[in-house]
C-alpha cells in the first residue's frame, strides 16, 4: 500500500516518494489553460496548499512529477515560467510591522536565489521590482501563487478595529502591486477561506474569476466517493476487516460521517484530513473538526443566540456568498466559509435559492457538542455522560430516568437565564436535540419553541416534540406535545421504514422539565 500523505503539502514530495496521490490535474489543466486571475475559497485543511504546490511545479516544468497523471500529455513542458509563491501561513502577521518586515525578508531572499538585486525599502515596492526583473531576466511573464491570502485578516478578527484596519491596509498594499504589474504577469491564483470586501485583490484586480461555487471546480479539493473507493481500496479492506464490518457497511459509515461537503449542491467530497486520519489511526473520530474550529465561532453563535442557523436547514440567495466585511461578519456566510454549513441543494425560483446544512455527522455532532457545552456550561466529561445516559434512557423508554437527566441538565444553566433570557432556552433546546443526534426538520417546524425532531438510528426512529412555556403547567405542556405528535401523525412517514418507533414528548415550564417516552401505541395511532 502507498503511504498516507499525512501533513504532506508538497506536490514534489507527494510524487517523488511513495505517497498516495489523488489526481486533480484535470482541474489544474483547466486553470492553467484558461483565464488569467483565479480565486478559490475552501475551508482549512482541504488541500488548498497542495493545489498551490501542484501549480508551482507545473509552471516550473517538472514533467517527471506528472508522469501518469491526466495533464502529462496535455501540457507543453518546454514552457517554463518564473513563479512567486506567497504562503501567508509562513509570514509573521500579528501586526502591520511584522507583516512588512517578514514580507520584505521573503522577497529579498527570493531575489537573491534568482540573482536579482532589490533596491526598495518597502515590501510592496520589492514585490513590484521582483516581478518586473523576473520578467526581464527570463523573458517569461511571472506566475503569482498566493496561499491563504486572507490569513492576516482572519487572525485579526476579534481584535481592536484599528488593528484590523491597519493590517487590512498593509495587505491591500501588497495586492495593489499585482494590479499595477499586470503586463508582467502570466497567471495569478489565490486561495483563502473567505472573500473579504475592501481588498484590492477583488475590487481592482481585473475581477478575479471566483471558482468557489462553479460546477467544474466543485471537486478540485477533497475526495469524491469514487476517488475514495478507487485509491484507498486496500486501506478500506484492511480497516473494515479490523472493525469486523462488511465492506459495504464500512463505506456507508464513512459516507455518513465524513462525506457531504458540496459547493454546487450535487457533487460531494470528503475532507482529506479526516480520511487520512481514519486510516492512519484505524478508528472513527472527529478529526477535521478538532483541528479546524476557531473558538471565536462557537462564542459568536452563543453571543448572537443564533444557533438555529446551524441546527436547521438555511435557505438563502447567492448574495450571501459575496464579499464580507471582516469587521462585521454575518453568521451564515461565516459558517459557510469555514465549512460548518455546505450547499445541499440549489433550485431556481426567480433567482437561485441555496439550501445550506451541516455537511456530515462528524461536523454536525462535534459542532453541536461544543455549542451545547458552551450554552449549558458542561465539561467534556459531563457532556459525554449526559449524552450516553439520555440515549440509553430513550432506547429503554425510561421516562423517569430521562426526567432526572433533564433536571440535571437544567441545573447547569445560570438561574438568571431562567427569568430574563427565554430565547436562550430555545437555543439550548435546539442544541440539546442536535447534540443527541436528532435532525430538526424545517418542513414541520412551526417556531423555535415547537419543534418536530427526528433521530434515526440503525434499528430505531425517535420522533420528538418539545413544548416550552414559563407559565403553563408541566402536565398540560406534556399533553399538548403528545397530542401534536398524534394529531399531525408524524409517525406515519417513518412507519414504512420497518424500524422500531419511539415517541418522545418533552416539556419545560419555568425551571421544571418533564418528558414522556413511549412506543407506537394505539393512543398515538388514532
Amino acid at each position: 500500500m502507498k503511504d498516507l500523505p499525512i501533513g504532506v503539502q508538497s506536490f514534489e514530495d507527494m510524487r517523488s516518494r511513495n505517497y498516495l496521490y489523488i489526481d486533480k490535474t484535470e482541474h489544474v489543466h483547466r486553470i492553467a489553460t484558461t483565464g488569467k486571475t483565479y480565486f478559490l475559497s475552501r475551508p482549512r485543511r482541504f488541500g488548498k496548499s497542495l493545489l498551490i504546490s501542484t501549480l508551482h511545479e507545473l509552471y516550473n516544468g517538472r514533467k517527471d512529477l506528472f508522469e501518469g497523471l491526466y495533464i502529462y500529455d496535455k501540457w507543453d513542458w518546454t514552457q517554463q515560467y518564473p513563479v512567486i509563491r506567497l504562503d501567508w501561513i509562513l509570514i509573521s502577521r500579528e501586526t502591520p510591522e511584522e507583516i512588512e518586515r517578514s514580507l520584505r525578508n521573503k522577497f529579498m531572499r527570493f531575489a537573491r536565489e534568482n540573482d536579482i538585486h532589490l533596491y526598495s525599502d518597502y515590501a510592496s515596492d520589492c514585490l513590484e521590482e521582483l516581478i518586473v526583473e523576473l520578467h526581464r531576466k527570463t523573458g517569461k511573464k511571472v506566475v503569482v501563487l498566493v496561499d491563504e491570502y486572507d490569513a492576516p485578516i482572519l487572525d485579526a478578527i476579534g481584535k481592536p478595529g484599528e488593528l484590523i484596519a491597519a493590517i487590512k491596509a498593509k495587505v491591500q498594499g501588497i495586492y495593489k502591486i499585482l494590479k499595477g504589474t499586470d503586463d508582467h504577469l502570466e497567471k495569478i491564483f489565490l486561495t483563502g477561506v473567505s472573500k473579504f470586501a475592501g481588498l484590492s485583490v477583488f475590487s481592482a484586480l481585473n475581477n478575479p474569476k471566483d471558482i468557489t461555487l462553479q460546477k467544474y471546480y466543485s471537486t478540485i479539493c477533497g475526495y469524491t466517493q469514487e476517488e475514495l473507493e478507487a485509491n484507498f481500496a486496500e486501506y478500506i479492506d484492511v480497516l473494515a476487516k479490523e472493525m469486523n464490518m462488511p465492506r459495504a457497511a464500512f463505506l456507508d459509515e464513512m459516507r455518513e460521517r465524513y462525506n457531504g461537503f458540496s459547493w454546487d449542491g450535487q457533487s460531494t467530497v470528503y475532507n482529506p484530513f479526516s480520511i487520512l486520519r481514519v486510516f492512519d489511526e484505524r478508528r472513527f473520530g472527529n478529526f477535521w473538526f478538532n483541528t479546524a474550529t476557531p473558538a471565536f465561532l462557537i462564542k459568536l453563535l452563543k453571543k448572537r443566540n443564533q444557533v438555529e442557523k446551524y441546527t436547521m436547514p438555511v435557505k438563502t440567495t447567492e448574495s450571501v456568498f459575496g464579499s464580507y466585511d471582516p469587521e462585521a461578519l454575518e453568521t451564515i456566510p461565516l459558517l459557510f466559509q469555514t465549512g460548518y454549513l455546505t450547499v445541499k441543494n440549489i433550485v431556481f425560483d426567480n433567482e437561485l435559492i441555496y439550501t445550506l446544512e451541516a455537511p456530515n455527522k462528524e461536523v454536525r455532532k462535534a459542532f453541536s457538542d461544543h455549542l451545547f457545552k458552551e450554552f449549558a456550561g458542561l465539561s467534556s466529561e459531563d457532556m459525554t455522560s449526559v449524552q450516553r445516559d439520555m440515549i440509553r434512557q430513550i432506547r429503554e423508554l425510561d421516562s423517569e430516568g430521562f426526567n432526572r437527566s433533564l433536571k440535571a441538565m437544567i441545573a447547569h444553566v445560570p438561574s438568571i437565564l431562567h427569568i430574563a433570557e427565554e430565547k436562550y432556552y430555545h437555543s439550548l433546546f435546539l442544541i440539546w436535540l442536535y447534540a443527541l443526534g436528532f435532525k430538526i426538520e424545517d418542513e414541520v417546524l412551526t417556531n423555535i419553541g415547537r419543534i418536530d425532531a427526528v433521530w434515526r438510528m440503525k434499528d430505531t426512529t425517535v420522533i420528538a416534540e418539545l413544548k416550552h412555556d414559563r407559565q403553563a403547567p408541566l402536565e398540560r405542556l406534556l399533553f399538548e406535545a403528545e397530542a401534536q405528535i398524534s394529531n399531525k401523525k408524524y409517525y406515519e412517514r417513518y412507519a414504512v421504514e420497518g424500524k422500531r418507533l419511539i415517541l418522545l414528548a418533552v416539556a419545560f415550564s419555568g425551571k421544571e422539565a418533564g418528558c414522556k417516552i413511549t412506543g407506537t401505541q394505539k393512543s398515538f395511532m388514532r
